[in-house]
């Protein structure tokens, strides 16, 4: 691929004398030289422990008008006054924890040669990322490759006290599961996330909530949503996030932030999206937030858009509370434009899914899709970041409204480019599946992406009467809901209207790659997260082994997937496609017919029986097989440094995009800069 890029920049640049006034000339030359740019950038910062740090570039910043690049610029500084809020929802013990850690890393001049002092610039290094002291994926408390007795050594050398139950839950095996959901036990009591406070137990939520009832039935509130449940004098009370409340002097700097982002909005739609956000962190009014999010959805025109606020509730066991997270996007207009068929095309998708008929939506509203440049992110989304959003989360605005829908561009692409084929080659079955994915996995991985945001999340109804999932599917509502849109994907994949739309050149060599790749990853390469003998807890990884183990034993019969051995190592080999995708729709109208009733016993059957339990003994060879390469197995960004320059009246008049030194000077200069929180709240 590099040759070809540097042989296609000298062959235009021969020409660009006698053909520099022809446009189409022009924007090739233009285009080759920014590949050729892109090309010496360096996407990787570091890697340590299970992690590689990358960098992505904000691709387009150059065309933003000053007005825009304000509002980018505002919009982040608003997301980052908020990042403390995520550390402490993630475990109450974080930034006590953290802020000794970064006393100890400023302060200590002693030997920092040793192992344990590499060891605890390590930990520390895992604590940000993770935005805490549980691993940000598989939600275990992260263990000290260093010595208790070294640790009071470090604290005694720089004359820095921590409580003692705090000191010592580093190294204890107290709360040691971030987010607990395990079958058959209290998961709220058992997890470590600081959304319930001590002694709440899961029949206290079922039953709080359980007595709330919306103003509107047909437009459920998000209850729980924006608040810490915790018990005072026995009697369950909520804590609202909100100004004056919970985090009140981190929201006061993320509304300051919005009201500036506010002054210089691109139109009233936006401006009037923005000034409900504004309101709803003030009061916690959960109505004022969803007529946030009825405008913010229907707010589609701009060049900026944005993700604020306490959202996706993957970290609460039982799915109701929000993990505060900011996304700030700038539009990729070509690419957004080439892809935008498929939210044009959306009830047609709906129309021809295999789902029952009753399940199905009778009009699709309002599915928009952008690809987008990722311009700063924080809270949940950052270091470790999405490749692809869709939201509002609530189903009747999803099923009045509509929903946004985004991939991450510049992301997937410095994933890509930062990326090596040494695995792919170790796992796949033959050359033709290499071949197939070498050459068509980039794209069928974001037409799956696409196709799980747009149409999978917007698909299908819950029957009448029905609750929210949240309430019907409790702890597998998640992971049902991304499965459930990873096979609308997957179903849409191997079908020439793909390529009917001019979205691939070749839909059944595309859909081979995206199937291959899924099964792939679903039964086999995934497991080199997580350590022998561990159970698959996070709902995205379940999710993928659910779907692939239920596809594989459906397909037994028909040997649609060879389980193969050779020379000792095992391969999923796809025999036949054609039926891989029928089993995938029937997959797809069950799981959509247990979210439409809510049928707990069905949703915990499939994700007990087929995404939980790892077969050891594949894992074991997976692990030993994954030895030979270096390369980490989760990645995460740093994230570009946005620099106003003023004039003598302190307007802004320039904005720069400079990339941070290393991640230890970002996360320390966001530690120092974005300090809104106290330790304990």
């Amino acid at each position: 691929m590099k040759l070809n890029r540097i042989l296609f920049f000298i062959a235009i640049t021969s020409v660009l004398v006698a053909c520099k006034k022809d446009p189409k000339v022009q924007d090739q030359i233009n285009q080759a030289e920014e590949e050729k740019i892109e090309e010496k950038f360096d996407y990787v910062v570091e890697q340590f422990a299970d992690l590689k740090i990358l960098r992505y570039q904000i691709s387009g910043w150059d065309n933003l008008t000053i007005k825009e690049q304000k509002l980018v610029y505002y919009l982040t500084q608003a997301g980052l006054s908020g990042r403390d809020i995520m550390w402490d929802q993630n475990y109450r013990y974080n930034l006590t924890i953290r802020k000794a850690l970064e006393k100890v890393y400023k302060s200590y001049d002693g030997d920092k040669g040793t192992d344990d002092w590499k060891a605890f610039e390590i930990y520390l290094k895992r604590v940000w990322f993770s935005n805490g002291i549980h691993h940000h994926y598989s939600n275990d408390k992260i263990k000290p490759e260093f010595s208790q007795d070294y640790f009071s050594s470090l604290l005694a050398a720089t004359s820095i006290e921590v409580p003692k139950e705090v000191y010592e839950v580093i190294f204890n095996d107290k709360d040691a599961k971030k987010v607990n959901q395990a079958k058959g036990i209290d998961n709220v009591a058992l997890s470590a996330v600081n959304f319930y406070g001590p002694g709440v137990t899961n029949t206290d939520v079922e039953s709080f909530y359980g007595k709330m009832k919306s103003p509107n039935p047909d437009k459920p509130l998000s209850y729980g949503l924006n608040s810490q449940l915790v018990k005072e004098n026995g009697q369950l009370k909520e804590r609202v996030y909100k100004s004056g409340g919970l985090y009140g002097s981190a929201i006061d700097e993320i509304v300051k932030w919005l009201e500036k982002a506010k002054e210089v909005a691109e139109n009233k739609a936006q401006g009037d999206a923005l000034e409900l956000l504004i309101k709803y962190y003030k009061t916690g009014d959960l109505q004022t937030w969803d007529d946030y999010n009825v405008a913010w959805t229907a707010a589609t025109e701009g060049n900026i858009d944005y993700i604020n606020s306490f959202i996706e509730v993957y970290n609460d066991p039982l799915g109701y509370r929000g993990s505060y997270e900011t996304i700030v996007q700038i539009k990729d207009f070509d690419m957004s434009k080439k892809m935008s068929v498929l939210s044009e095309n959306a009830q047609w998708f709906e129309d021809e899914s295999p789902l029952m008929d009753e399940h199905k939506k009778k009009n699709v509203v309002g599915v928009s899709y952008k690809v987008v440049a990722v311009a700063g992110e924080a809270g949940d989304a950052s270091p470790s970041t999405p490749i692809g959003v869709n939201l509002p989360n609530a189903n009747w605005i999803r099923a009045a409204v509509g929903s946004k829908s985004v991939s991450l561009g510049n992301i997937i692409g410095a994933y890509n480019n930062a990326g090596g084929s040494g695995r792919l080659k170790e796992f796949v079955h033959d050359d033709e599946e290499f071949e197939l994915e070498e050459k068509y996995g980039q794209l069928a991985d974001k037409l799956h992406t696409a196709l799980h945001e747009v149409v999978g999340h917007a698909s299908g109804q819950l029957n009448p009467g029905v609750g929210e999932t949240k309430e019907t599917l409790k702890n597998y509502a998640s992971t049902m809901e991304e499965g459930r849109a990873d096979l609308v994907g997957l179903y849409y994949l191997m079908d020439p209207k793909l390529q009917e739309l001019g979205l691939v050149e070749d839909w059944e060599k595309t859909g081979k790659a995206a199937y291959d790749g899924y099964i792939r990853n679903g039964l086999m390469t995934q497991l080199i997260r997580l350590n022998i003998g561990d159970d698959v807890e996070e709902a995205h990884m379940r999710n993928r082994q659910w779907v692939s183990a239920w596809a594989y034993e459906k397909g037994t019969k028909d040997n649609v997937i060879e389980k193969v051995t050779r020379d000792g190592k095992t391969y999923f080999d796809i025999k036949d496609y054609k039926k891989l995708r029928d089993i995938f729709g029937q997959l797809l109208r069950e799981t959509q017919r247990i979210k439409s009733e809510g049928d707990y016993k069905a949703a915990e059957a499939l994700v007990e029986g087929y995404g939980v339990k790892v077969d050891q003994a594949i894992h074991a060879e997976v692990l030993k097989r994954n030895e030979q390469f270096t390369s980490a197995p989760y990645s995460g960004f740093v994230n570009p440094v946005l620099v106003p320059e003023m004039d003598e009246n302190g307007e802004i008049t320039e904005i720069k995009v400079t990339q941070p030194v290393d991640f230890t000077s970002q996360m320390l200069e966001y530690s120092k800069s974005y300090n809104f929180l106290p330790e304990v709240n």
